[in-house]
């Protein structure tokens, strides 16, 4: 059982520089492109390789409490299409939290297949490689899906590894398990890319007003 305190309701007041406050999450704020991208999803007759591009946005937001609790993160939107084309063949929002107090990771994450998440991990602030997991089924760090997805390519692992990199790019390696209903295997869905900025980030509204005065 967790050591949550007696108190559930009292908040602290939070530091309004979000930018200082995200822990290792601190190198993924800013506006980013990746050209390099590699998808290996699902077919009928095997695995498909499939090259994308990618331009991502992570911009800070105010700090959440919940009670006691105090979560300093990003909001993310990411759009993907295939070189050469302006079709989006993946679109995803969501928010990147940390919680400085005990080194909690948190992703959310929610596309327009009718599909959500909520994968967690741990790591040091100052760290530069760390995971975050989601698992079908559970109430903490579960993965939902629309009935159709549910039958047909089921989600039951959701796997992000984070890396940051010294040229001040990062990385990411992303793994799926998928159960489909015409293979006798699982299949691992992956997804790599490498995020170079190309702008800085909009700062949080509380952080602006500070600077504005």
């Amino acid at each position: 059982m967790e050591n949550y305190p007696k108190d559930i309701y009292t908040e602290p007041e939070p530091d309004p520089d979000t930018l200082g406050n995200l822990g290792p999450l601190t190198g993924m704020a800013g506006i980013w492109r990746g050209e390099r991208g590699l998808d290996i999803n699902p077919k009928a007759d095997g695995p498909q390789k499939r090259a994308f591009i990618e331009t991502a946005e992570f911009h800070p937001i105010d700090a959440q409490t919940n009670g006691p609790q105090i979560l300093y993160g990003l909001r993310y939107r990411i759009r993907i299409v295939e070189p050469n084309k302006v079709e989006t063949f993946h679109d995803q929002v969501g928010y990147w939290l940390w919680e400085p107090a005990t080194g909690a990771l948190m992703q959310t994450l929610s596309i327009p297949r009718g599909q959500t998440a909520m994968a967690t991990g741990n790591a040091a602030a100052d760290a530069k490689t760390f995971t975050l997991e989601a698992v079908r089924g559970s109430t903490t760090n579960g993965i939902i899906s629309n009935p159709f997805l549910e039958h047909a390519f089921r989600t039951d692992r959701y796997r992000i590894t984070v890396t940051i990199n010294d040229d001040g790019s990062w990385s990411y390696d992303q793994e799926t398990v998928l159960i489909i209903p015409d293979r006798s295997e699982p299949f691992l869905h992956t997804d790599r890319n490498t995020l170079r900025k190309v702008g800085e980030p909009i700062l949080n509204p509380t952080a602006a007003a500070e600077a504005a005065a």
